[in-house]
């Protein structure tokens, strides 16, 4: 069973530990926590405006995330899309429960467009993604308001109608 909250502060370090687990294990991704400071006060980074963090919770542990920041103008930058390697694929279907949650978060906020930054590396990512809808777009497209991690090669767009 899983259940898809919002972060609250007891779960800090499980998020670290799922998120640099895969970054730099699973990845090799050259991130530390040094360079991702937002995961050390999720509430005043993401939980802002109509942004919002969650969490996917198996017996209380941690085995996913997403992140949405407000960016202002209508716009959404997804963060901190993260899945357990054990809790991937259909059979859990955590990865579409956190993104519809944002989706329709979004929405309900009247945010008109989604963006996100992913690495060419990711491509089980980017199939997903793509498959949601979502279209590369280049760097130099995504809206001045967009939060740009260093790290990002490629940028995904998704227009999404706000439910009023």
């Amino acid at each position: 069973m899983i259940n898809i909250q919002s972060f609250e502060n007891q779960y800090t370090d499980q998020v670290v530990d799922l998120i640099l687990t895969i970054q730099q294990k699973e990845f090799q991704v050259p991130i530390t926590i040094n360079e991702q400071q937002d995961l050390l006060d999720i509430p005043n980074f993401y939980q802002q405006n109509h942004g919002n963090f969650w969490v996917a919770l198996h017996e209380n542990q941690v085995v996913g995330s997403i992140a949405l920041i407000d960016c202002g103008e209508n716009v959404g930058a997804i963060r901190k899309m993260f899945v357990k390697k054990e809790f991937r694929g259909k059979e859990f279907g955590i990865a579409q429960k956190l993104l519809d949650i944002l989706t329709n978060e979004a929405q309900k906020a009247g945010m008109n467009n989604l963006y996100l930054g992913t690495l060419e590396r990711l491509q089980a990512a980017i199939r997903f993604y793509i498959r949601n809808g979502f279209e590369a777009i280049e760097k130099q497209d995504i809206p001045s308001v967009f939060p740009f991690m260093a790290v990002d090669t490629h940028f995904f767009e998704k227009n999404i109608y706000p439910i009023s």
